[in-house]
């Protein structure tokens, strides 16, 4: 019996993941491609995939990008509306835009002997322009969630992490059950902190 049940739960932590990414898969696959309306399954998740690349080359038009900064000025006047589109163009920039915010892993101490750390990724390298000299911003995934904590914490108490950036988040994400590999420095992933200017 024993035995028994030692193989069911090989067996489910082995199916169990592979079940729930074609899950989470089939339903943003599902969900997409319901967007259009087109009576083809598939069809409308490729037109919206064609349709999203086919803006992200009109927004690095040089024709496009003046009606593309009237439109963000435009938002930026609208006091809800402003709230929303920026917070919603900072989240995906920081994860997949030309300014990735989560490329920087670190260790914070949080208490002085440096026994106890948090693991974080530094988003604002300089605080002074809100009074905040030597500070610097870091952000603390929480493990088995999608939330987490920003810090701003002295530059002295920051040090870089030498793994890549999405190791670190699945480390953290994962409450360190997740594997992490070391990653060179020489990648541009994890630049070290500079001294504010």
């Amino acid at each position: 019996m024993r035995r028994l049940l030692g193989y069911f739960a090989r067996g489910l932590v082995l199916l169990a993941p592979l079940a729930v990414t074609v899950w989470v898969c089939w339903l943003v696959f599902r969900n997409v491609d319901g967007w259009l309306g087109l009576p083809i399954p598939g069809a409308g998740f490729v037109a919206t995939v064609a349709l999203i690349t086919l803006f992200g080359f009109l927004g690095s038009n040089l024709l496009t990008r003046s009606a593309v900064a009237a439109l963000e000025a435009l938002m930026a006047r609208l006091p809800f509306v402003r709230l929303l589109y920026g917070s919603t163009k900072d989240l995906l920039n920081a994860f997949v835009g030309e300014k990735r915010r989560f490329d920087k892993p670190v260790t914070v101490d949080i208490v002085q002997n440096g026994t106890v750390r948090l693991m974080g990724f530094v988003t604002q390298e300089a605080l002074e322009h809100v009074g905040l000299d030597d500070q610097v911003a870091v952000y603390c995934p929480h493990s088995y969630n999608f939330s987490g904590q920003l810090y701003i914490v002295h530059r002295s108490q920051v040090h870089p992490l030498d793994v890549a950036s999405a190791d670190a988040m699945a480390f953290v994400v994962s409450g360190g059950v997740s594997g992490i590999v070391r990653a060179s420095l020489s990648t541009g992933d994890n630049a070290a902190i500079s001294p504010a200017s």
